[in-house]
C-alpha cells in the first residue's frame, strides 16, 4: 500500500525530456499526439548550452502556468535537465507536472488575543516520474544501478547480461543464436517466413568466446517453450571454429534432447562433424531456417503426445 499526502492540482501539464522525437510516454499523451498534435510543444535543446533560463521561462509560459509561478517552473524544467545530463539519462518523464493550491494557516499571538490567518500559494509539484537511463553508463552511475531490482526482469536476460550477450525473450518455439543485430533480425525473418516463430533474439556480438556460446546455449534452452536451437553465424567478424567449439561443449554440458541446426562452414563444420553429437549442419540460412521449423514442429508434436 502506498500512502501520500493528497494534494489539489489546479492544473496539470505533461512533461518530458527525451533523446529523441518519439513519444515514450503513456497512453493519454500518446493520443493527445495524435488526436491534437498542436497541443504538444517540443524545444530542441543544444547539449553544450543546456536548458537556457530564458528558454524554460517561454516554456512554462506557453504551456499555461499561472505567472506568479512561471519562475518556480522554469527553475524545475532546469534542474530535471541538469538530472538528465548529469544522471546520463535516456528520458525524464513528469507525468503530471502540476501547478498546486496549498492551504496554509497561520497564527499570530497579540495582546492576548490569537489570530488565526488562512491564506493560498500556488506549487509546482512533479507529481510522478518516470526515469529510463543509458544502460551504457552503469560504470559511472553506480548509485543508480545499484538500486536495479532484477527480479522484476526477465531472469533470462539478467543471465545474458553478464556475459555481455544481448538477449531478448520472445514467444516463439525456435531459440536463435547469432552473431550480429542485423543477421539476427533477418534470421527471425526467415524462420517466421518458414512457418515457425523465434524464441528469442541473441546476439554473441563479433568477439564471443567458447564460454559465452555455452552460456548463450544455457539460456536458450532454459526457456521450456524452445523446441529447436538454430545457430547462425557470419565468420566476417569472428572465427566460426570457435562457435563450433562452444556448440559442442554446450550440446555434451547441457544434454540437449531439442534439435540444434547450424549453419557454419569449412574447419567449423568438420568439427561438429567429427564430434560424433547430433548436431544438424545446413549450408544455407534458407536451408538452415526450414529444417530449424519442421523439426520443432516434430518436437512439438512429441511433446503434445508425451512421448
Amino acid at each position: 500500500v502506498y500512502i501520500v499526502e493528497r494534494k489539489f492540482v489546479r492544473r496539470e501539464y505533461y512533461f518530458a525530456i527525451l533523446q529523441d522525437r518519439k513519444t515514450q510516454g503513456g497512453v493519454d499523451i500518446e493520443s493527445v499526439a495524435a488526436e491534437n498534435p498542436e497541443a504538444i510543444l517540443t524545444l530542441g535543446i543544444d547539449i553544450d548550452d543546456g536548458l537556457k533560463k530564458d528558454d524554460a521561462l517561454s516554456l512554462a509560459e506557453k504551456l499555461g502556468f499561472s505567472p506568479q509561478i512561471r519562475e518556480e517552473a522554469a527553475d524545475m524544467m532546469q534542474k530535471l535537465y541538469k538530472l538528465f545530463i548529469d544522471k546520463d539519462c535516456t528520458q525524464v518523464e513528469i507525468n503530471p507536472m502540476a501547478e498546486s493550491v496549498e492551504h496554509e494557516a497561520l497564527s499570530c499571538y497579540s495582546n492576548n488575543i490569537v489570530t488565526y490567518v488562512n491564506y493560498f500559494c500556488n506549487l509546482v509539484l512533479c507529481m510522478d516520474a518516470k526515469l529510463n537511463f543509458d544502460e551504457n553508463s552503469e560504470f559511472r552511475q553506480k548509485d543508480i544501478f545499484a538500486l536495479r531490482d532484477t527480479t522484476q526482469e526477465d531472469s533470462r536476460e539478467v543471465a545474458a547480461a553478464k556475459y555481455n550477450l544481448n538477449y531478448i525473450g520472445l514467444e516463439g518455439q525456435i531459440g536463435c543464436l547469432v552473431n550480429g543485430a542485423g543477421l539476427a533480425m533477418s534470421t527471425m525473418d526467415i524462420i517466421k517466413l518458414h512457418g515457425g516463430e523465434p524464441a528469442n533474439f541473441l546476439d554473441v556480438g563479433g568477439g564471443a568466446t567458447a564460454e559465452q556460446v555455452t552460456e548463450a546455449f544455457k539460456i536458450i534452452s532454459s526457456d521450456p517453450q524452445v523446441t529447436a536451437i538454430l545457430v547462425n553465424i557470419f565468420g566476417g567478424i569472428m572465427r566460426c571454429d570457435i562457435i563450433a567449439r562452444g556448440i559442442i561443449q554446450a550440446t555434451s554440458q547441457l544434454s540437449l534432447s531439442i534439435p540444434v541446426i547450424v549453419r557454419l562452414q569449412d574447419s567449423a563444420k568438420k568439427l561438429i562433424a567429427e564430434s560424433g553429437l547430433r548436431i544438424i549442419s545446413a549450408d544455407d540460412l534458407d536451408e538452415a531456417a526450414s529444417k530449424s521449423v519442421q523439426l520443432s514442429k516434430i518436437i512439438q508434436l512429441a511433446r503434445e503426445a508425451n512421448i
